[in-house]
C-alpha cells in the first residue's frame, strides 16, 4: 500500500512540475542576446534581460528613473537614439528600467534613486554611474579608454 501511495504522489508531483515548467517556459522573455545580436538598436526593458547574459558579450548601458515620464529619462533616450550606430560600434546594449515597485534584477544589484545612467564593461563590472543624461560622444568616449576596448580596436586593425 505504501508503494502505491508513493507511486500516485511521485506522478502526481512528476506531472505538476512538467506542467509548471511548460508555463514558466512560456512567461519567459526571448533570447535577448539573440535579439540584440540581430539588431543592436534594440532597446529593452531592464525585466525582459540577465545582465549575466551580456557578459563578454556586450556593453549594458542601463538608464533608471522612477517612471518614462522623468525628464531625464526621456532625454536620455532621445540622446542615445540619435547616434545608434556609434553605440552598435561599440557593442553596447541599451537597458531601461522605470519600474522601482517592481524591481528588475538590475536595479536590485545597481541600487539607483531616481534618474541613473549606468555604464558596464563586457566583465560586467560597473565602468561609470551618471546621475544626469549623457551624450552618445560622452558615452562612447568612455567606452573607448576602456583596456578592453582599445585591445578590440587593435584586434579590428590586425584583421585584414
Amino acid at each position: 500500500m505504501k508503494y502505491i501511495i508513493s507511486f500516485v504522489f511521485l506522478a502526481f508531483f512528476s506531472s505538476s512540475m512538467a506542467a509548471q515548467t511548460a508555463s514558466d517556459t512560456q512567461d519567459m522573455p526571448a533570447d535577448a542576446v539573440a535579439l540584440w545580436q540581430e539588431d543592436h538598436t534594440t532597446i529593452f526593458a531592464a525585466s525582459e534581460v540577465n545582465l549575466n547574459e551580456f557578459v563578454w558579450i556586450a556593453r549594458p548601458v542601463i538608464v533608471f528613473a522612477d517612471s518614462e515620464n522623468d525628464p531625464n529619462f526621456r532625454r536620455q533616450v532621445e540622446l542615445l537614439q540619435e547616434r545608434p550606430e556609434d553605440l552598435a560600434e561599440r557593442d553596447v546594449v541599451i537597458i531601461t528600467d522605470t519600474a522601482p515597485r517592481d524591481p528588475s534584477e538590475a536595479r536590485t544589484r545597481l541600487r539607483p534613486r531616481g534618474f541613473m545612467l549606468v555604464l558596464m564593461g563586457k566583465d560586467g563590472e560597473v565602468e561609470l554611474r551618471k546621475p544626469s543624461p549623457w551624450s552618445v560622444r560622452e558615452i562612447s568616449r568612455s567606452i573607448d579608454k576602456m583596456p578592453l576596448r582599445a585591445q578590440e580596436v587593435e584586434d579590428r586593425r590586425a584583421t585584414p
